[in-house]
Parts: structure tokens; C-alpha cells; sequence
């Protein structure tokens, strides 16, 4: 039956046929070619090194707040947060005249107002119970204190660090501040100024009631001051101000009379 066909359509008929076969045998040489060319590269990549791998960057760790170590402060940042001390007492600013009240009815004796008015309430109570509180020193300027150290000092022939165990050089006791008042009991001034002002009604009642007035005892026995003993010498501790300008300088180093 294939004769019955014309020759000239046999021909268009089978020539799809031997392209395709073309086509087929063009992709196989294609792929033989790729793969000799694969084969060549491998031979010639060099022995005992790996494919380079892309380069990956990985974050640092996060660290916790709470794990950052501050450094260390410089000398000179440690320097600025000491105060200032001469033989093992703080420095104390002197109080402003305009801040200072009466305490005595001749106006010779003063303090800072809100101490002022703390102490007469405190005195007038003690005196209802029949205690006779009686205000000895209250502020003293530097230039006072600067008469008061150094003058004793040679009256009695003391060594500055001897003397400084008594009283505080000029510019560190805590009478510039104006919230310190020496006490004494009017009914025993033999005791003033004494550690035997212990022993006096004065003392007992100051032991008792004082911290009522928000006044407390400076120096006790044994202090960590390495100050002497000194039952007559109270400061006012009533308010905000006072309250650092006495803590905030203990709590660092060794304090003051």
C-alpha cells in the first residue's frame, strides 16, 4: 500500500521524522559534551581542597545588662567622690548667717532654723519634766574653729593629731553646719563639756527623748570615728538637708567632732 502513495508525498511525510532523529542525536552529543566537559574540570581541581563556601556573619551574642561590668573609676573620679579630710575628719560647709535662729534669749548661741525650733521644743519639754537643758555652743564659723583648735592646741601643748581627737581642725567640725549644739545640765555645771555629763538627769533624758526632736548623740563610745567620747555633743538629723550632710560623709569614711 506504501506504493500508492505519490513520491512526492512519501517524501514530506517521512522528513519530520528523520528531523526529529537529527534533533534527538544533537541533545545526546549535547549532554555527552557537558558531561566530558564536568569531568575534564574535576580532574583538573586541585587535590585536597573543597568547594568555597559563601562566608556567613553571625551575629554576637546578646549580652544582659545585668552582665556589663562597669569599670573601674579613675583617681581621679575616686578623688572628686571623697570628701575632703584632714586627720580622719570631713569637711563641713560653713552654715549662711542668713539661715541661723536664736536658740538663747541673748541671741549668742545659734543654729539652723528648723534645728533651732527642734531644739527649743526639746528644751522646753525637758524642762516640763524638770530638766534643765542648757545650749553650751551651737554654730561655730571656721574662723572660730580655727581659734578654738590651734590656740588650745598650744595652751596645752598638744600634738595636732592629739588635739584632733578632741576637736575637729578648722573647716571640719560639725558646728560650721549649724545643726551641732553642745549640751549641758543647768542644775550640774560642774559637768560641762565632760564625759561625766553621763551622769546627769540632762543626759537621761536626752537618752530617752532626744531622737523625739530628731536630735541623736555624734559621738559614742567606741565610735568607728575613733573621736573621744563625747556625751554632751548632739546634732540635729530632722531634715533632708541634714540628714546627707552627715550620713552621706559617715558612710564614706571616718567622721568629725
Amino acid at each position: 500500500m506504501r506504493d500508492d502513495i505519490p513520491e512526492a508525498i512519501r517524501r514530506s511525510a517521512n522528513e519530520p521524522a528523520k528531523s526529529s532523529i537529527s534533533v534527538s542525536l544533537i541533545a545526546i552529543g549535547g549532554f555527552i559534551a557537558v558531561a566530558i566537559a564536568l569531568g575534564a574540570a574535576f580532574a583538573l581541581w586541585p587535590k585536597g581542597e573543597t568547594t568555597p563556601q559563601p562566608t556567613v556573619k553571625i551575629a554576637p551574642p546578646v549580652t544582659s545588662p545585668s552582665a556589663i561590668v562597669s569599670p573601674s573609676p579613675t583617681p581621679a573620679e575616686t578623688t572628686a567622690a571623697s570628701p575632703d579630710q584632714v586627720l580622719g575628719h570631713f569637711a563641713y560647709a560653713e552654715a549662711p548667717s542668713n539661715e541661723l535662729a536664736s536658740i538663747t534669749a541673748d541671741g549668742s548661741i545659734q543654729m539652723r532654723q528648723a534645728a533651732a525650733q527642734s531644739y527649743r521644743k526639746m528644751e522646753a519639754d525637758a524642762a516640763a519634766a524638770g530638766v534643765r537643758l542648757v545650749p553650751i555652743s551651737g554654730f561655730r564659723s571656721v574662723a572660730d574653729q580655727n581659734e578654738l583648735f590651734f590656740k588650745v592646741k598650744e595652751q596645752r601643748n598638744q600634738a595636732v593629731s592629739k588635739r584632733a581627737e578632741v576637736s575637729a581642725p578648722p573647716g571640719h567640725s560639725e558646728h560650721h553646719t549649724g545643726y551641732a549644739v553642745d549640751i549641758g545640765d543647768g542644775d550640774r555645771p560642774d559637768t560641762n563639756l565632760s564625759q561625766s555629763f553621763e551622769d546627769t538627769p540632762a543626759f537621761a533624758w536626752l537618752s530617752a527623748n532626744a531622737a523625739k526632736y530628731s536630735f541623736e548623740i555624734s559621738f559614742t563610745k567606741g565610735n568607728p570615728q575613733g573621736v573621744s567620747y563625747e556625751p554632751w555633743h548632739w546634732r540635729f538629723v530632722g531634715d533632708r538637708h541634714s540628714l546627707e550632710t552627715f550620713y552621706r560623709a559617715q558612710h564614706q569614711k571616718p567622721g568629725n567632732p
